[in-house]
């Protein structure tokens, strides 16, 4: 079976750090079937499979699977494979553009303060969709209503793939929340998605302005380390409702401390004159190269 698999830790900052993801390069001749078993099978949040052949426009073809499904669009496999393929480049490019189910996503790479490389990704557009009471969230993370920050709404955001953000009061809340599939049913069956990006305005680190946890459904719960999709979520979201007070964010979130993964989530957003423009970055660290046998 062809296929170079590399693993890398996306928005870290140190190895065994961030958001691991698997890359699979050379995948040309893997069925969906196959791709489909190799992600359950590294059971990652996700894993990710590049064509070898480079698209007329430029564009590399990647698609993004789940231990349980193929998913448009997510965050830091984005980062990641961008920068697997920027360096396996021998003449590593400025930029890379991944071509997903959502489209084109470009992704550039600039070097931070002290040096180090940034990816960044800009979002494809955003919806942002409706928006549910506090009660029944609350109770499917086991908090009390009172826990939900009544400055913004509980609300699905999307693009591709959707999930609920919901504002919290404190960092407390934060550390006590977990997602109850079996609570969240009735908001499941409301056609709420089972993805939930909570976040606050208190951090552990003062260096960072928010701090967050994401939960989804992959064969039972699972909890990201660190979710590029849901920080882009969060920019438009943040945008429409002025939860900060302005119209030209830069944010630095805290994630995954709860599964002893910390992650650092970089977040630019802005209102341009054709939208919101919303751009996540982060590091990436190299820890695993090998072959697919």
């Amino acid at each position: 079976m062809p296929g170079t698999l590399h693993i890398v830790d996306v928005f870290a900052e140190q190895r065994y750090a961030g958001n691991p993801l698997a890359v699979v390069t050379r995948a040309d001749s893997l069925s969906s079937e196959q791709m489909q078993a190799i992600a359950a099978e590294i059971n990652y949040s996700e894993t990710t499979f590049v064509g070898s052949t480079v698209n007329a426009d430029g564009s590399h073809p990647v698609r993004m699977f789940t231990p349980a499904r193929e998913i448009a669009f997510a965050g830091h496999p984005i980062l990641g494979t961008a920068w697997v393929i920027r360096h396996e480049n021998p003449t590593p490019p400025a930029s890379v553009v991944l071509d997903l189910q959502v489209g084109p996503v470009p992704v550039v790479f600039e070097a931070d303060t002290q040096g180090r490389e940034v990816c960044w990704f800009t979002a494809p557009p955003i919806t942002l969709g409706p928006t549910c009471a506090s009660e029944p969230i609350a109770a499917a993370l086991g908090l009390s209503p009172g826990d939900i920050d009544p400055a913004g709404p509980v609300q699905q955001c999307g693009a591709g793939t959707a999930a609920m953000v919901v504002p919290l009061r404190s960092l407390a809340a934060l550390r006590r929340c977990a997602l109850d599939l079996g609570v969240y049913q009735a908001l499941a069956a409301q056609g709420f998605p089972p993805l939930v990006y909570a976040f606050c305005r208190e951090t552990r680190d003062p260096r960072n302005q928010l701090s967050a946890r994401f939960f989804f459904e992959a064969h039972g719960v699972r909890e990201d380390p660190a979710t590029g999709n849901g920080a882009a979520f969060l920019g438009a979201y943040l945008l429409r409702h002025g939860l900060l007070g302005a119209s030209d964010l830069s944010l630095r979130i805290e994630q995954g401390h709860e599964v002893r993964r910390p992650s650092l989530v970089q977040l630019r957003a802005r209102l341009a004159d054709d939208g919101p423009l919303i751009e996540v970055g982060g590091g990436v660290v190299p820890t695993v190269r090998g072959e697919l046998v």
